[in-house]
C-alpha cells in the first residue's frame, strides 16, 4: 500500500483578518489554538507528528490555516516559513500550504511564499455573489476572489477554493451560481461546509432576531450533493465537505443552530449512492428480483447509508426480493455497478452514466 501524503495542520486563529464575517467564532472553528506559534510548539508539534507516523508517511507538508496568513505583518510571516525552513533543507518536509483571503494577494506576497517553499493556497471566497459577500461582512469581492486565483496559477501556485452553502442573502440559484464559477476557475481542489450558526457571532444576533434562517440538514445535503456532483464531473477534487469537527464545537450551546453533522460528507455521498442506485433500477423490471451491486470497499459505508436505509428504501420502492453489494476491490470510487437478470449497469462518478450491456 503506497504511504499516504501527510499534512501537519498549525492554526493561527483570525490573525491578520481585517474584517468580522458574520459567521465566524474563529475559537469554535480553529479549537484550542495558541494566539501566537512559538518556534518551540512548531518544532514540539512536528516532532510529534513525525515520531508517531515513522516509517508509514509519504511526503510532508506543513499546513498554515485558518486567519489570513498573507494578511499578517510581514515579519510574522518570515518568522512562521523560516520554522519549517530547516525540515525542509533535511527532506523531512516537501513543502507548506496556506490559506489566506483573495484581497491580499499580490507580487510581493507571493514572491515571499515562492521563496519559503509554499506551493498551495487556498482562498477563502465563500461564494462569489457580490450582494452576499456584502451582507456576510466579507470585505471582498467576487472579482478578487477570480484575480487572486489567477496570479497564483500565473505563479505555478496550486489552488484551492473555500466555498459556504447557506450563507446570509444566499439562494439555490446563488450558490449553484458560485459553484459554475468555482468550476470556471479550475482549481486544484474546493472545500465545502454549510453555514452554522455559532454563538457569540453577528449571525447568531440575527437568527435570534428572526432575520436569518439557516439551511436545514436535508436542504443542506442536497446543495452539496449538487455541489460534489459538479466538482467531480470537472475532475476538481473536495478535499473537504462539512466542518472538521472539534472538542469545542460538541461543547453545549456552541452552536446555537444550522445544519452541522460531525459525518456531513457520509450524508451527502449516501444520498448520492441513492440517486445512483434509484436511476439505475428504474431501466429494468426488478420487482422480486435479487440485484447484486458492485461498489470499491470505500464507498460500501456510504452506499448502505445510516443504519442501512439507503438498502431498505430501494428495496421497499422498487419492490426487490433481495440487495447484495460486492466488493471489487479494483472498482473506481464513486462508481456503482448493478447486475440484475444477467443485464449490467454502470453510473460512474455520482452520476455520469456509463454503457448499460448484457452478459
Amino acid at each position: 500500500m503506497r504511504a499516504r501524503e501527510m499534512i501537519i495542520p498549525f492554526f493561527i486563529a483570525h490573525q491578520g483578518c481585517p474584517h468580522q464575517c458574520v459567521y465566524c467564532n474563529v475559537h469554535k472553528i480553529a479549537g484550542e489554538s495558541p494566539e501566537r506559534i512559538s518556534e518551540d510548539t512548531f518544532r514540539e508539534t512536528l516532532h510529534t507528528y513525525l515520531t508517531h507516523t515513522g516509517k508509514k508517511r509519504g511526503s510532508v507538508q506543513v499546513a498554515f490555516y485558518g486567519g489570513n496568513f498573507t494578511g499578517l505583518e510581514k515579519e510574522y510571516q518570515h518568522e512562521l516559513l523560516g520554522f519549517v525552513t530547516p525540515f525542509i533543507r533535511k527532506g523531512l518536509v516537501r513543502d507548506i500550504r496556506i490559506s489566506t483571503r483573495p484581497d491580499n494577494i499580490d507580487g510581493d506576497r507571493l514572491s515571499l511564499l515562492m521563496a519559503s517553499g509554499v506551493t498551495t493556497v487556498e482562498i477563502g471566497a465563500q461564494s462569489f455573489v457580490d450582494e452576499v459577500l456584502k451582507i456576510s461582512h466579507r470585505g471582498h469581492s467576487a472579482s478578487d476572489v477570480k484575480n487572486a486565483v489567477k496570479m497564483l496559477k500565473k505563479k505555478g501556485f496550486k489552488t484551492g477554493i473555500h466555498l459556504m452553502a447557506g450563507l446570509p442573502g444566499d439562494s439555490r440559484s446563488g450558490f449553484e451560481y458560485s459553484v459554475d464559477e468555482t468550476v470556471s476557475l479550475k482549481p486544484d481542489m474546493v472545500r465545502i461546509h454549510p453555514t452554522v450558526v455559532f454563538q457569540d457571532t453577528p449571525l447568531a444576533d440575527l437568527f435570534l432576531s428572526g432575520n436569518y434562517t439557516p439551511l436545514t440538514l436535508s436542504e443542506a445535503i442536497d446543495l452539496c450533493k449538487h455541489a460534489l456532483k459538479k466538482f467531480s464531473e470537472a475532475g476538481i477534487p473536495v478535499i473537504r465537505l462539512g466542518l472538521q469537527t472539534n472538542r469545542e464545537m460538541e461543547t453545549e450551546g456552541s452552536i446555537i443552530a444550522g445544519p452541522f453533522h460531525p459525518a456531513f460528507r457520509s450524508l451527502v455521498e449516501e444520498s448520492l449512492f441513492f440517486d445512483m442506485a434509484a436511476s439505475l433500477l428504474s431501466n429494468e423490471d426488478t420487482e422480486g428480483k435479487e440485484v447484486t451491486f458492485f461498489l470499491s470497499p470505500q464507498d460500501i459505508a456510504s452506499f448502505h447509508g445510516q443504519k442501512k436505509r439507503n438498502i431498505l428504501s430501494l428495496k421497499g420502492m422498487y419492490r426487490l426480493r433481495e440487495i447484495i453489494t460486492a466488493v471489487d476491490p479494483s472498482q473506481e470510487r464513486g462508481t456503482l455497478v448493478m447486475s440484475v437478470s444477467g443485464r449490467v449497469g454502470k453510473m460512474r462518478r455520482f452520476g455520469k452514466p456509463g454503457r448499460v450491456t448484457t452478459g
